[in-house]
């Protein structure tokens, strides 16, 4: 039976060359003279530091601009809340989201279930799985989904016959 993988991956290469990208630029910038402003990463969470929140903003600025051009979309990271470090700097938590959150796979499988396709889809760990008779059912299955869930970035994975 055709089916095929509904995920959320990011390529983590792409990730650190990002932050490498944006530490380059901060450190050539004029108006980051002097300052201890840098992205730090550890597996996918991201770390932006700055001497103040204007200037953590320019830093997520570059941050969004340089996952741009490098293809990856912005609507996977996560921002936590701004922490005063020592003095007036400032240091705030990104997380580079991966993998489908069981709420959003759940909604996946209504939103399928409910379109009356015939088609089946089911939770597998981080995936979510769609299966089907026809391959045409599969693509309107797709153009569902991608219509409907727009706030998350997705792919569509192991497209099989």
């Amino acid at each position: 039976m055709p089916s095929f993988d509904i995920v959320s991956e990011v390529d983590k290469q792409e990730v650190r060359n990002a932050v490498e990208q944006v530490n380059k630029e901060v450190s050539t910038r004029f108006d980051f003279k002097g300052t201890d402003a840098r992205v730090d990463q550890v597996d996918c969470a991201l770390t932006v530091y700055a001497e103040d929140e204007f200037k953590l903003g320019q830093v997520l600025d570059i941050l969004r601009t340089k996952f741009t051009k490098r293809n990856i979309d912005v609507r996977c990271l996560e921002k936590g809340p701004v922490e005063k470090v020592s003095g007036n700097k400032v240091k705030q938590l990104v997380t580079v989201k991966t993998g489908l959150e069981t709420g959003l796979a759940k909604k996946i499988v209504r939103l399928i279930k409910d379109s009356k396709l015939k088609v089946q889809a089911s939770i597998q760990g981080e995936t979510v799985r769609v299966t089907g008779a026809k391959r045409d059912l599969l693509q309107e299955a797709i153009q569902l989904v991608k219509k409907s869930v727009n706030d998350f970035p997705l792919q569509y994975q192991n497209f099989r016959d």
